[in-house]
């Protein structure tokens, strides 16, 4: 996706990926007007392939949230091409993630653009959840995850799977563009000299449908992610250029 500069210049961007979420999406919008009011904000929702009518309810709901913009894609994608499309449309300085299923409050992602607002020399400020409501074994797949993405990587991050994050755009547009690179947004930030604040938050239980990943399909392709981007980052160029004069 290439980036341009904006014609129109905004302090934040939400950025919504979603797929099959209809039922969520009227009360998490309400919630994101609430938390954002006194903010000069835009919502960017992106529609992956919905077949629920997400992106009709979307639609609806546009006519009443006039911050919202509703973008959609030919098909489902993936929620990492729903990432670079959104991070291209963005028009805010900081652009947060936030995952469409209500299980992240949108009031921690406005603690997160603060935290980044005001910890000088940070690019991103990203979030680990804590007090998860989810299943045991949800939560033990995920420490697993964790655990072996970072041995991959080489990285700490203490929550690769939470979507809270808020990213500073002129970060964002140099970050590498694959399928999978939404789970690796802080190692991939770090990998280009960019620092990373992690911030606690608060999660909640999902109020309705339930998660679109399997257990299986998601620890495979996280673990071949994870190796792609072990590779990458032993091949990163490095180099210090000066001027002789």
């Amino acid at each position: 996706m290439p980036y341009k500069s904006p014609a129109v210049e905004a302090e934040v961007s939400i950025l919504l990926p979603v797929h099959n979420e209809r039922e969520n999406l009227a009360e998490l919008l309400e919630e994101i007007d609430d938390a954002f009011a006194g903010r000069d904000y835009e919502v960017i929702a992106v529609d992956d392939g919905s077949t629920d009518g997400s992106r009709e309810e979307l639609t609806r709901l546009g006519g009443r949230h006039r911050r919202l913009r509703v973008l959609s894609l030919g098909g489902r994608a993936g929620q990492s091409a729903a990432f670079a499309v959104g991070f291209g449309y963005s028009h805010g300085t900081i652009i947060v993630t936030l995952d469409a299923d209500g299980q992240n409050p949108p009031a921690e992602a406005r603690k997160l653009v603060a935290a980044l607002e005001g910890w000088e020399g940070y690019d991103a400020a990203v979030g680990y959840r804590v007090r998860r409501h989810d299943s045991a074994w949800k939560r033990f797949q995920s420490r697993l995850a964790n655990a072996v993405r970072n041995w991959l990587t080489g990285d700490r991050v203490r929550d690769t799977g939470c979507g809270l994050r808020a990213l500073r755009r002129d970060v964002v547009r140099d970050l590498p563009e694959f399928d999978g690179m939404h789970r690796f947004l802080p190692t991939l930030i770090r990998m280009q000299g960019g620092r990373v604040l992690e911030v606690p938050v608060a999660h909640r239980p999902r109020r309705h449908g339930r998660t679109k990943y399997g257990v299986w399909d998601r620890a495979v392709r996280g673990l071949s992610d994870a190796l792609g981007v072990r590779w990458l980052k032993r091949r990163t160029l490095r180099y210090d250029v000066r001027d002789a004069g």
